[in-house]
């Protein structure tokens, strides 16, 4: 049976040419990059050549690119990283605020969980709320800004759903009280334009394996002038911020997919692959013969990102009996009863409708074929529940 892919929302496949550039480092290129011979030389220009590319597709300078283990290290580094800098500011004695962070009540794992552990810690969290479409409420997070407010950690575009926040719109109101802002952009980097210049933000995250590069690498913008502290301790490596010897091959990947997302960009692949979107969404739609309402509709969102809520049927019922479909749902059935997920929660999706989430997502090798392949194996299976119910 031939898979269709529809998960790259999930993780992407590594992209011929990111292999390609991979493979000598993988084996007769292996110096250390902080060796001064040869081999040692060859490894440190290939990482600083594959900064310079990550730094071009961000619009940024190569220095302040860090390359990290993934978007989850990155995002702590952000976030814990600011939040240390802030402790040690404050000395072993001091009995006033903590710090104050401010969060969306959608963020991936890799940032409410550092919220957590730094609410553990003594600072005080916000988690402001979204509205029906999926946005946050910018009015209530300008509210929530406190005088001892260190950082604001809204992500760019949403894992689940596909909404695009207005981060320009909160990087100024940031800037004008005087808060660093980060975005976690692991899922719109390659997808559409995350120009740090044009955002704003002072900290963006990226995930290497959201954008045709290996699982295990990552990066971290960090404006210059903005001081944060480490989270692991050891040698020097990446302006001692990020401590180990650097992972060569995959940052090397990373710089090479960085460099195919700058030429997908301008060659238009986010308006091909949103029209391959909207197609599957109409084509699924005629096939069931009802509305197949959109999670996040209402709001601009990512083009390769369709999260839709199937009638009268669970997501993952529909996915389990559609094998050839490969793709995620939105919320967990068990015993009878349906978990949203916390993204569907705060939009205010209701059970019902949400235990029919089925978000497909997809990407540069998604074809015609495969989104009318998908629809018609989704709709049948959605008819052979209907049956059975």
């Amino acid at each position: 049976m031939r898979s269709i892919y529809l998960d790259y929302n999930a993780t992407t496949p590594i992209a011929p040419r990111v292999q390609e550039a991979m493979l000598p480092f993988l084996a007769e290129e292996y110096g250390n990059p902080s060796s001064m011979h040869r081999l040692g030389l060859a490894a440190h220009a290939a990482v600083e050549d594959a900064r310079f590319r990550v730094a071009q597709l961000l619009g940024a300078d190569a220095e302040e690119i860090v390359f990290t283990g993934g978007g989850t290290e990155s995002n702590n580094l952000a976030i814990c990283g600011l939040a240390f800098a802030r402790l040690l500011t404050q000395g072993p004695g001091f009995s006033g605020s903590r710090g104050h962070l401010i969060i969306s009540a959608v963020e991936h794992p890799a940032v409410a969980e550092p919220a957590k552990f730094l609410a553990r810690l003594g600072f005080a969290v916000s988690a402001i709320g979204v509205d029906g479409g999926g946005v946050v409420d910018v009015a209530a997070l300008e509210r929530a800004i406190r005088p001892d407010t260190f950082l604001v950690s809204v992500m760019h575009a949403n894992n689940e759903v596909g909404v695009l926040q207005p981060i320009a719109r909160i990087a100024a109101i940031c800037r004008e009280r005087g808060v660093p802002l980060h975005t976690d952009a692991a899922q719109s980097v390659g997808k559409v334009s995350t120009r740090v210049g044009e955002l704003g933000v002072d900290l963006l995250t990226v995930a290497g394996h959201k954008v045709y590069a290996p699982k295990g690498v990552g990066a971290l913008y960090i404006r210059r002038g903005v001081h944060i502290e480490p989270v692991l301790r050891g040698a020097g490596h990446e302006r001692g911020l990020r401590p180990g010897t650097e992972n060569v091959p995959y940052i090397v990947g990373l710089g090479e997919a960085a460099r195919l997302s700058g030429e997908s960009l301008a060659a238009g692949a986010p308006e091909r692959i949103a029209g391959l979107r909207d197609r599957l969404h109409a084509k699924l739609e005629a096939a069931i013969g009802e509305p197949l309402p959109i999670n996040g509709g209402r709001a601009p969102r990512l083009p390769n990102t369709l999260s839709v809520n199937f009638p009268r049927a669970a997501g993952a019922d529909l996915l389990r009996r559609a094998e050839s479909v490969c793709a995620s749902t939105g919320s967990a059935c068990h015993s009878g009863a349906t978990h949203l997920s916390p993204t569907l929660a705060a939009m205010g999706v209701l059970p019902e409708m949400g235990r029919g989430c089925v978000r497909l997502s997809l990407g540069w090798y998604t074809s015609e074929e495969d989104v009318d392949a998908a629809a018609e194996a989704l709709a049948a299976v959605w008819q052979e529940l209907r049956e059975l119910s």
